[in-house]
Formats: structure tokens, sequence, C-alpha cells
């Protein structure tokens, strides 16, 4: 029998522990490694080469949709669970958008959570309790961006595309109460560089202003709380 291989990255000690123990309790799995944070998650992914890693949406440093969006980026072969207390419809669109093959809330049983380990070990996506192949969720995700998009906002991509790297580094010096030249500063960009992004950012989550943006991220938990004492 394979084992299938993963790596936790969760920065909540006893439910990472909980988790830990179930996935070893079971014979085809083994848990290789653990994070905190979401700068942890890639070396340690590129470490242990694991077929799944549970990713945490709300992390220190990165988030989970960062993570994710950088794991496809780098063609690394794990394939990622996202695990979350923000469970809305927006914020699935955002996550299979960035490359998640399952989002999971964190109060999920623990059978069903081996069950979707297994079921995305095999190639499968899961949505919920439905699971499909690559055909079903693309057909899936053009029917939920479809029923979710605004009427003013033209195209699933400018809709429902998840915010680059460069989007989430901006929108987290939004929270903290940055302004666009204090960013620019911290960032060694340009003013209007920024004021470009901002753009951007404004329109993707479909806000009028930068406080609805903040408000949008920490709602998502995108931006912890604590990110923006710093």
């Amino acid at each position: 029998m394979e084992t299938i291989g993963l790596v936790i990255v969760d920065d909540h000690p006893l439910f990472r522990e909980g988790v830990r123990n179930v996935i070893n309790a079971e014979p085809d799995m083994k848990v290789l490694a653990e994070g905190l944070t979401g700068d942890q998650a890639l070396p340690l992914i590129k470490e242990h080469n694991p077929r799944v890693s549970l990713i945490d949406v709300n992390l220190p440093g990165m988030n989970g949709i960062q993570v994710t969006r950088q794991i496809v980026a780098e063609r690394l072969s794990t394939t990622v669970v996202l695990l979350t207390a923000y469970d809305d419809v927006e914020q699935i669109l955002h996550a299979f958008r960035a490359g998640a093959a399952a989002y999971c809330s964190k109060d999920i049983h623990a059978g069903k959570l081996l069950d979707v380990i297994r079921q995305v070990s095999r190639g499968f996506f899961v949505v919920h309790d439905q699971v499909y192949d690559a055909a079903g969720l693309e057909d899936w995700l053009s029917h939920g961006v479809e029923s979710q998009r605004r009427p003013h906002l033209e195209g699933e991509q400018e809709a429902f595309a998840p915010l680059s790297p460069r989007e989430m580094e901006i929108l987290q010096f939004v929270t903290r109460g940055l302004s666009n030249k204090e960013i620019a500063a911290k960032l060694g960009i340009s003013h209007q560089t920024v004021k470009n992004h901002m753009t951007a950012i404004l329109h993707k989550l479909d806000v009028e202003d930068r406080t609805q943006a903040a408000v949008y991220a920490l709602r998502h938990g995108w931006v912890r709380l604590q990110d923006t004492r710093k």
C-alpha cells in the first residue's frame, strides 16, 4: 500500500496536533512535517515533497491562498487542501482559482477529512460533499462565478481571479493604515505603481474604497488582525 505523505501548515498547535493524530492513525497516511506560518510552507513542501498539503487560509506571513498560488507558479507536485473558518461562496471561488484541490471548514469531521485527502491524492477535487474531476470542477467554477458576478463586472477572471502576490502584499499594508506613498516607500516602487495596483484590487474585489478592501481581506481571513498591528 502506497503511503500518502502530508505536510500540515497551521499556527494553532491543538488543531495541528489533532489533525496529525487522526492522519497518523491511518495505515496509508503519514505526516511528514508541520509548519506554523505561510513563509514556512514552501520550504517544507520542497524538502519533504508531500503528496498532499493541508494549509490554513489564515496564516501569519503569506496566507494560504498566496501559498497555493506560489505552489502552482513553481509547479510543485503537492496537492493543496485549504482549511478555513471563513466558509463562504466567494472564498471558495478564490481558493479554487488559486489552485486548491479542496476547501474544507476547520470543523470538518475527522472521517470526512480523511476521505477528502484520499480523493485529492487520486487527482479529484472536493467542494463540500461533491467530488469532481478537472472538467467537472471547471464547470462548477463557471456556474459559481456567473452566479456571484456583479452585473457591472465583465468576465470571470476579472471578478474572481485571486489577487496577485504583489496586490496581496499591498492590501496587507492597507489594513495597517499605510498610505499609498508609505506603501511605495516600503516596497521600493513608485507611488503611481501602488495606485495602479490599488485600482486593480478594488476592481477585483468589487469594492469602492480602501476601507472596504481592508474589511474584505479581514473578513475572508487573508490578513490577520495581529498583522495589522506590526
